[in-house]
């Protein structure tokens, strides 16, 4: 980086410059419509390179399950012989059967699911600068593309996807600047667990835990993004929306699921089960977008008034600020940011309770780290999170019992040698390390829960292999919000913690179902007990 952009970088934001922006981003948010560019996935190549050995076998011998005309391998799925909450099972399945690398075909779509760790190493190795990716939500994708909306970090690949990542990176992923996020996160954890602490039964339970924790997520987002409380813990009307955006969200999941394993015809025309998914995101963005105005007013009022902060709204005056981002940019940035945790950090911190409550002395362990470096009393910093190393392998083997996906997914920009066997450029492919994560080729005792094997005094830790568990991948793809989601995931296990002890009701062992991400099964068997 020239001295140059390194000056510009630290430069705060011009006003002039931020004033233009709140001006399009009021007209915008009101009207809802934005303007998008839309890349085409490059398809599938069936040419293989002259320069692999005669031994390299050919696409089209990868082994898989059988495939029917039109519908592909769909079938199973559409009788509900495979039903889709069990997904991640059948993947499992299917390693088991056919090897490391297996072909299946839904519709008029082919995947290459990839098993081995081997394998995947030479696909993250061959990503390059701009690693081309297929969308999480295809139906999210298409739903931006029929609003005209900036498509997201998620949804764009090449030089469109890296002029926006080069630009987010330097707020989301450099811990300093995240860091300033703590005492906010810190707070809207303190107000969740009063909040537990207020619906508990005489018996410990939670009702409907799983949407509390989804409210507690939503509001953090919106200090975060909105530096305000959205009153998603307050009760009354702002808590019934809070309620609401959980469950839609919960349902897009689920909708999405269900049209991913379809014959996509809602590209063609308005299907049943798509209108109520477009419904749903209408619903959703649309309020979303009245917090964004809210903040854009206030921000407004404060540049009028010359009373606004350095470091006030950092994260929206930030993006605001950079030339290379347009005002559609900014707005599906900041929606991605104040929506994503729902269906990631949400449901990993349902993980995380589960765990601690299964694991009675692992939970006391962990409860004495954090009463020797945080007083209760006292907001919590990064400098209290660098000195828990025993939270942060705690997390690590959470996600290795509950992972948030069973794959990740690459369109390769070459033709790649894959366990013997060609796959050409463009091919959709899902790297399932999922199927190992409890193999004892790759882990001592692996039903067994042992945060202390992630802890580099130990020695199992430099031998895991290292493309085996990375729950926000690696490289240039990896997640953006990652520093906002181990913030809230740390934050919220200390203030836990600190006023609770959790017992499981049932040893029965973590259980998920998936929604195009993975999710633990509703109603997890816990009780909390108040610590004296």
């Amino acid at each position: 980086m020239t001295a140059r952009a390194v000056q510009q970088l630290k430069r705060p934001p011009s006003l002039q410059n931020i004033l233009k922006r709140i001006s399009w981003l009021w007209k915008y948010s009101s009207s809802k419509k934005v303007e998008m560019g839309v890349r085409h996935m490059s398809s599938v190549s069936t040419s293989i390179s002259s320069g692999y050995s005669p031994s390299v076998k050919p696409f089209s011998s990868i082994p898989g399950p059988p495939s029917f005309p039109i519908l592909g391998t769909l079938l199973p799925y559409k009788l509900g012989i495979k039903g889709l909450p069990e997904y991640h099972h059948h993947v499992c399945q299917l390693s088991q059967k056919y090897g490391p690398v297996v072909r299946e075909v839904f519709g008029s779509q082919t995947v290459v699911h990839v098993f081995s760790p081997a394998d995947i190493q030479t696909i993250y190795e061959s990503d390059g600068k701009t690693p081309h990716i297929p969308p999480l939500q295809e139906t999210t994708q298409f739903y931006r593309q029929q609003k005209n909306m900036s498509l997201g970090l998620g949804n764009l690949n090449g030089d469109e996807w890296y002029k926006l990542r080069r630009a987010v990176q330097q707020m989301m992923l450099r811990p300093k600047e995240v860091s300033y996020y703590y005492p906010l996160q810190d707070g809207v954890a303190e107000r969740a667990v009063e909040k537990l602490a207020d619906m508990m039964g005489e018996d410990g339970r939670v009702p409907e835990l799983e949407f509390l924790v989804g409210k507690w997520i939503l509001e953090s987002a919106g200090m975060c993004c909105f530096e305000k409380s959205l009153g998603c813990l307050e009760g009354g009307e702002d808590e019934d929306l809070a309620q609401k955006l959980v469950k839609a969200n919960l349902d897009i999941f689920k909708l999405s699921a269900e049209l991913k394993f379809s014959l996509r015809l809602y590209r063609y025309f308005t299907t049943p089960k798509y209108k109520k998914l477009h419904d749903l995101e209408d619903y959703f963005y649309g309020v979303s977008l009245e917090f964004i105005r809210g903040a854009i007013s206030l921000i407004q009022s404060l540049i009028e008034e010359r009373k606004l902060g350095e470091n006030q709204f950092n994260f929206l005056t930030y993006l605001m600020s950079r030339p290379e981002l347009s005002e559609k940019d900014v707005l599906t940035i900041t929606l991605s940011l104040f929506s994503d945790g729902l269906s990631t950090t949400g449901p990993t911190l349902l993980g995380n309770l589960h765990c601690l409550a299964l694991n009675p002395g692992v939970q006391e362990r962990l409860y004495k780290e954090v009463v020797s470096q945080v007083d209760p009393s006292s907001t919590i910093t990064l400098d209290h999170i660098n000195n828990l190393h025993y939270l942060k392998a705690f997390v690590k083997e959470v996600f290795r019992f509950y992972p948030i996906g069973e794959s990740v997914q690459r369109l390769p920009q070459r033709d790649l040698v894959l366990s013997g066997y060609c796959v050409p450029a463009g091919t959709y492919v899902d790297l399932n390390p999922y199927v190992w994560l409890r193999n004892k080729q790759y882990f001592r005792d692996p039903d067994k829960f042992l945060p202390e094997r992630w802890l580099r005094s130990e020695r199992e830790s430099t031998h895991i292999h290292p493309y085996i568990l990375n729950p926000f991948s690696i490289g240039t793809r990896m997640c953006a919000g990652q520093r906002f989601a181990e913030q809230d995931l740390y934050v919220g296990l200390c203030r836990l913690l600190l006023k609770f002890r959790l017992v499981a009701t049932d040893s029965a062992p973590p259980s998920q179902e998936w929604r195009m991400l993975l999710r633990p099964k509703p109603n997890l068997p816990l009780r909390f007990i108040p610590r004296e």
